[in-house]
């Protein structure tokens, strides 16, 4: 009877121990490339907009920019070199700015109005 507590005990922990002392999975993500596009925005309103990128009539929402503030507003997820075009809505909705459409580069320049 010893013996076999023993046996089965040191399965147990030889199971447990394997799968609590192996090799862990680890996670490994990409930094963002010097690729990234952006876009310097200056919002000469005295309120804030919300700013998009449009491509193909799907809005991208990038951030919301305060009243006479200007931002450098990262855009992931579109390619440089894509056509796009850009569009700042104050937030009351009674405005809406769009910009001509342009390439996205590593750095845009915009502002409104």
């Amino acid at each position: 009877m010893r013996r076999l507590c023993a046996v089965l005990g040191f399965a147990v922990v030889t199971t447990l121990g394997v799968s609590a002392c192996g090799p862990r999975q680890a996670q490994v993500r990409t930094a963002p490339t010097s690729s990234e596009s952006s876009i310097h925005f200056t919002n000469n309103l005295p309120q804030a907009v919300n700013v998009y990128v449009v491509q193909g009539g799907t809005e991208m929402f990038l951030r919301q920019v305060g009243g006479n503030t200007t931002e450098d507003l990262p855009v992931r997820g579109i390619s440089a070199g894509s056509s796009v075009q850009l569009r700042a809505v104050t937030i009351d909705g009674k405005s809406r700015f769009d910009s001509q459409g342009m390439t996205l580069r590593s750095a845009n320049t915009w502002k409104v109005p």
